[in-house]
């Protein structure tokens, strides 16, 4: 498992959306880290994280190896922060290991339901990042296009990264958005116990329509909404997002004062 870390105090632990990694949050980090024990790592199978084996790839087993990687840390509570896959995978950990989740972070979360899995499996629902690789690296361009429009027109530095992140997943790539659309999300979320922020980028065609579903699902949790923010919020937000998640956790003084 690969981790990059800023700070000290409460732990704090950052998960990705696919296909990206820990440099998601590479501008996040130290922001929280003046502040908190700030903790990006690569989810199973991407950026410098080993795979599982093959046929294993699920947000159960994801979460179950964020779960160790807490462990490995020595770490018994944590705050969890999630963007977009990550926010499922985040989820899956307050619902399966309650003790370990001292509050959680929600930013774009997707919402699964027994519609959306049907969905996909009929393949009637498209998935982003799926092209097949070209001798003449007609590939690149294709996945640029599938993307260009969700992040800013003014920033190809992150699109940048997100090409360098999806190179390297490979075929996990796409395989990372149909892990999402096979998680029983819709029976996790009731399970969720700790104090809940659903943060909702209103700029993300993806999440945003989803936010207030998410919440409602979550007993006690509440939204707050980031203007203009897009599908890479994080490394295109990193003050805003970084801002929100901190005014959050510092609201949960018993935790945050570790």
């Amino acid at each position: 498992m690969h981790i990059a870390a800023a700070g000290s105090g409460a732990p704090v632990l950052l998960l990705h959306q696919t296909p990206r990694a820990w440099d998601e949050f590479r501008d996040v980090l130290p922001l929280l880290g003046r502040h908190y024990r700030a903790i990006a790592m690569d989810t199973v199978g991407y950026g410098d994280s080993d795979r599982l084996p093959p046929g294993q790839a699920s947000i159960e087993n994801w979460a179950k190896a964020a779960h160790e990687l807490l462990d490995a840390l020595n770490i018994e509570r944590a705050a969890v922060v999630g963007h977009h896959t990550g926010a499922s995978i985040a989820i899956e950990i307050a619902a399966a290991y309650p003790g370990q989740v001292a509050a959680l972070v929600l930013s774009a979360s997707p919402y699964v339901d027994a519609a959306r899995r049907v969905e996909a499996k009929t393949h009637q629902r498209a998935v982003v990042d799926d092209v097949a690789p070209r001798m003449d690296g007609g590939h690149l361009a294709e996945l640029w296009s599938m993307r260009q429009s969700f992040y800013p027109p003014e920033r190809i530095d992150l699109l940048e990264r997100f090409i360098v992140d999806c190179l390297k997943a490979g075929p996990r790539a796409a395989e990372g958005h149909r892990v999402v659309d096979r998680h029983e999300m819709e029976k996790r979320l009731p399970l969720v116990r700790c104090p809940t922020l659903v943060i909702a980028p209103t700029a993300d065609p993806h999440a945003y329509p989803h936010a207030r579903k998410v919440a409602a699902a979550i007993a006690g949790s509440i939204v707050v909404e980031i203007a203009n923010g897009m599908v890479p919020l994080p490394d295109q937000m990193p003050e805003e997002f970084a801002a929100a998640v901190h005014r959050f956790l510092a609201a949960q003084p018993a935790w945050a004062r570790r």
